[in-house]
């Protein structure tokens, strides 16, 4: 069996962020997206959904952090090559993302960083595949 992940991260103008993703090259799976919440398919088995503050509010009795000031998770994605990493991190910083700080390059793996509209931080990479063993 396979174990699929769904991130859920609260965001303050769903159109907006559906927008920003997709400007990025994501797609949403229709079946799980209405007004209050969107499915964001990352790949085949890991998923964001995006919830309005309402929606958050039904899974969560917590308050919701403002993630311009805090960072509670990274969201890290591997990509295939250092283009594809330098690619989305473009685009998210032209599609109104910020970029908190420069490439990291460790040698074996180079990781860029960006916050989306909503300041949830993602850190796209690349690593060598010679470097990892199985």
């Amino acid at each position: 069996m396979t174990t699929k992940m769904f991130v859920n991260l609260p965001v303050s103008d769903l159109k907006a962020s559906i927008a920003f993703y997709k400007s990025l090259g994501f797609t949403f799976n229709p079946q799980f997206t209405d007004e209050t919440a969107a499915c964001m398919v990352i790949s085949e088995h890991n998923y964001a959904m995006l919830l309005t503050h309402k929606k958050w509010a039904q899974f969560s009795s917590k308050p919701i952090p403002d993630a311009h000031k805090t960072t509670g998770v990274l969201i890290a994605l591997a990509f295939e090559n250092k283009d594809a990493v330098n690619a989305i991190v473009e685009k998210a910083v032209l599609g109104g993302g910020k970029e908190p700080r420069p490439m990291q390059d460790h040698g074996f793996m180079v990781q860029r960083t960006f916050e989306d509209l909503d300041g949830h931080t993602w850190e796209p990479f690349f690593m060598d595949p010679a470097y990892v063993k199985n």
